[in-house]
């Protein structure tokens, strides 16, 4: 789908109680990583529950055009990979479209490899600030042939003859970022160093060592993680069961908290510690979630997670949890909105360089909607109206404007299931990216979007 295709508005209005099952698509994170990893290991690995958003197949595709065969069997991706180390130079430009996980790990993935790879993607993603993987890939010898003002894209990469392994100091709480120097270690002799001050999501680390690459993790006494990885070793291919996304959760979950009467379950959600920060801050907020049946598939924790109808009172979210759930502040926000006094959170400086600029996005549609809030250079505070009451309907006549994020687009969807009048977005068409299936769960669950 092109980005400069017609804005599909779309509306939601408050709604009767949710109830029924959902199952939400696979994780990002994971899909992207499964595609990527599966791609580079000898031999054949083998994928269920894998996301088919836009993003996840711009990676599929990259793989592919790098060497790796990709094919869909039934509900199965199969994927014989070339190798480590035996990537080839794709004949075109990589096009990530709005894919930042899968060109910014990619960009490490093939940086240290002797040729030539040009990194193109749509005006939301050529907005978005490269320079952060680029500088340490700039340490290990790559050059930046090309790149738009500010180390953005279009960006043409050549690989040195031989890398340098580096250590490298993580200076912003980015998975991105680690990853894409992981990655870049595995076709690098010898040892690379990672030093993670604040830790985020494990995925990369996890899966690495799934497909046997020899990585190893410390954690010092001040709580900071060196990740070591050897390069140039073997990567095998293996068989993924992809949990699902706890960033979709997210929509459902929130929206059967703030429309009275509802009770449903969410099936198989990744419960990984890494990613359940917009969890526990509901419960804290007085969200009644349960936790069913937790178990462990493929090397992660999962659950189901039944959620109701709930009366919430606003709280501080800790800066430090941020790296736990940056991806989830929207539909956060848009919790707050109906939770009793004020909910204030902290340490968002990283939702300024997303899909959009989120932290204003979601200042800006919560005051369209008549949602009193504060948005700070890195916070946003909420003052919550129990019941939704007077809040929708674009106060000024005119549809929240999403910039092109999904999540900016779902999250005040779920905002007009509860709000008193009804609540519009400019476009629903770039949701595909992330959760294809929303508008039809979200329906089949009874909320009213059209």
């Amino acid at each position: 789908m092109a980005h400069d295709a017609t804005p599909q508005p779309a509306t939601a209005r408050r709604s009767p109680p949710l109830s029924g099952t959902a199952r939400v698509p696979g994780d990002k994170s994971i899909s992207h990583r499964s595609f990527m990893f599966g791609g580079l290991a000898s031999g054949e690995t083998r994928i269920t529950g894998l996301l088919e958003g836009e993003d996840v197949m711009r990676t599929g595709q990259a793989m592919k055009a790098m060497g790796a065969h990709v094919e869909k069997h039934g509900n199965e991706w199969v994927i014989r990979g070339t190798g480590n180390g035996a990537l080839l130079q794709p004949e075109a430009p990589l096009d990530f479209g709005n894919a930042g996980t899968g060109s910014r790990l990619t960009m490490g993935l093939v940086g240290t490899y002797d040729m030539e790879t040009t990194f193109i993607g749509d005006a939301s993603l050529s907005s978005r600030p490269m320079g952060r993987v680029l500088e340490p890939l700039r340490q290990m010898g790559v050059q930046v042939l090309q790149a738009a003002p500010g180390d953005r894209m279009p960006i043409t990469l050549r690989g040195p003859k031989h890398a340098a392994p580096i250590t490298y100091r993580v200076p912003m709480a980015s998975a991105q970022v680690k990853s894409a120097v992981l990655l870049a270690g595995l076709n690098t002799p010898g040892i690379t160093t990672v030093i993670e001050p604040v830790m985020t999501r494990d995925h990369t680390e996890k899966m690495l060592k799934g497909f046997g690459a020899n990585l190893s993790v410390e954690t010092d006494e001040r709580g900071v993680r060196h990740i070591f990885i050897e390069g140039q070793g073997k990567l095998t291919g293996q068989i993924i069961a992809v949990p699902g996304d706890p960033s979709s959760a997210g929509f459902p979950l929130v929206a059967a908290l703030i429309v009275p009467g509802s009770d449903i379950t969410i099936e198989n959600v990744l419960m990984n510690p890494t990613r359940t920060g917009l969890l526990l801050t509901l419960q804290e907020m007085g969200g009644r979630i349960d936790i069913l049946n937790p178990r462990n598939a493929g090397g992660e924790d999962v659950a189901d997670l039944r959620v109701r109808y709930s009366e919430l009172k606003g709280v501080t979210v800790p800066a430090e949890r941020a790296p736990s759930m940056i991806d989830e502040y929207p539909v956060l926000a848009v919790a707050a909105a109906f939770a009793e006094g004020e909910t204030v959170m902290q340490g968002l400086e990283e939702l300024r360089v997303k899909e959009s600029d989120r932290l204003a996005a979601v200042a800006n549609g919560l005051k369209l909607n008549g949602v009193d809030c504060t948005e700070g250079e890195a916070s946003l505070t909420v003052r919550g109206v129990p019941g939704g009451k007077g809040l929708g309907g674009e106060a000024k006549g005119e549809a929240v404007r999403t910039h092109l994020d999904h999540r900016i687009a779902m999250s005040f969807l779920i905002l007009g299931l509860a709000t008193e009048k009804p609540v519009t977005v400019d476009d629903r068409a770039m949701i595909a990216t992330s959760f294809p299936e929303f508008m039809g769960l979200m329906a089949r669950l009874g909320a009213e979007i059209d």
